[in-house]
């Protein structure tokens, strides 16, 4: 018992991009005709997302200075946002998989909520804060994961809104849809400027190539994700119709970012393991590499539907696979990271 509390009192921040991952492949399967693997991920990822969100409740219960001491931080706060992503990419999934309005709904209520407190805790926390890091210690992609977060609430939204409600709350929720796009691109350009400051111009070593940089193209493929299903269901909206030429440029824009940085991020994982022979075994943040790979597989198919770019659809194809095998990894290294783990502190505590 101790050795869960103690786990629970020092979870990493980040571990919703677990359900974020789960999610995303669960959808791209289900669109690309794998329907029992969907669905089978779909009962998996509930047992993730309940199992977190009760660790996450009893930690902000019983361990708050923590929490807090977590959210001020420049390198631990940007986790939290995997709360919201989290949340809605569940909620997308139970849309798309179980068709479960009423709970998405709730949930994409509550991911507004999290958002909110989350957003401007962090960000106030760290702009008020007096001694704070270099750039080199003090960001890493995981900031992307705000506009993630972002970006996520525009996803599940587009499609409560477009879910049988009435006109008008319809079009309040598609308002607060694009908006969220459109902060989401505005949160990406700005922070995706600091980290391409640091890779190209500070000192950059292999071990600091962390897992959630991959999330330079993750952030941008949720964000033409986002665009897509703008375009998709906006033959309900008055409001969007207005704004699809801009949606359609701007979503592709952001789909080719995402594509460009996909070898780049190839070649320094080759760099950092291979050539640096950086030791491959399970870091807590892996999940922000295999929840990039899940989206991109999603945005792609959806973007080639969006746009009409049928030979689009074929690139999904070939990236679900990698997808799947990133996860199954994951999930491998986490069980038997888990099991070790909890028999070394027995010994140790024997």
């Amino acid at each position: 018992m101790l050795v869960i509390l103690d786990k629970i009192k020092k979870m990493f921040t980040g571990y919703f991009a677990l359900v974020m991952a789960t999610g995303a492949l669960s959808v791209a399967t289900n669109l690309l005709g794998y329907q029992m693997v969907s669905e089978v991920l779909l009962i998996v990822n509930t047992v993730f997302y309940i199992i977190l969100a009760i660790l996450v409740v009893i930690r902000v219960i019983f361990y708050f200075p923590y929490v807090k001491n977590d959210l001020t931080s420049h390198l631990h706060g940007p986790g939290f946002f995997t709360l919201v992503a989290g949340t809605n990419v569940y909620g997308v999934q139970l849309i798309v998989i179980s068709g479960s309005y009423n709970i998405s709904v709730n949930l994409w209520i509550i991911s507004m909520v999290l958002w909110v407190i989350i957003m401007y805790s962090f960000f106030t926390a760290v702009t008020i804060r007096e001694n704070k890091p270099s750039l080199v210690e003090g960001i890493n992609g995981a900031w992307l994961i705000a506009a993630v977060a972002t970006q996520s609430i525009s996803v599940l939204g587009t499609l409560v809104a477009d879910s049988g409600v009435s006109s008008q709350i319809s079009e309040w929720i598609f308002f607060i849809s694009i908006s969220m796009y459109l902060l989401g691109g505005m949160l990406y350009l700005s922070i995706i400027t600091l980290i391409f400051y640091r890779f190209t111009f500070l000192n950059f070593k292999h071990a600091s190539l962390t897992p959630p940089y991959w999330i330079n193209m993750g952030a941008v493929a949720i964000t033409a994700l986002a665009g897509s299903m703008i375009v998709l269901h906006s033959d309900t909206s008055q409001l969007i119709q207005q704004f699809l030429p801009f949606v359609k440029g701007f979503t592709l824009f952001f789909w080719v970012t995402g594509t460009w940085w996909i070898p780049l991020l190839v070649i320094l994982m080759v760099w950092r393991y291979i050539i640096k022979k950086y030791p491959i075994n399970y870091d807590q943040q892996m999940w922000g590499m295999v929840f990039p790979l899940a989206m991109y597989t999603t945005a792609t198919y959806q973007l080639s539907e969006a746009l009409g770019i049928s030979f689009l659809a074929q690139v999904s194809h070939v990236f679900v696979y990698p997808a799947i095998i990133t996860w199954v990894l994951g999930v491998i290294l986490l069980l038997f990271h888990l099991v070790r783990d909890v028999i070394i502190k027995k010994e140790n505590n024997a």
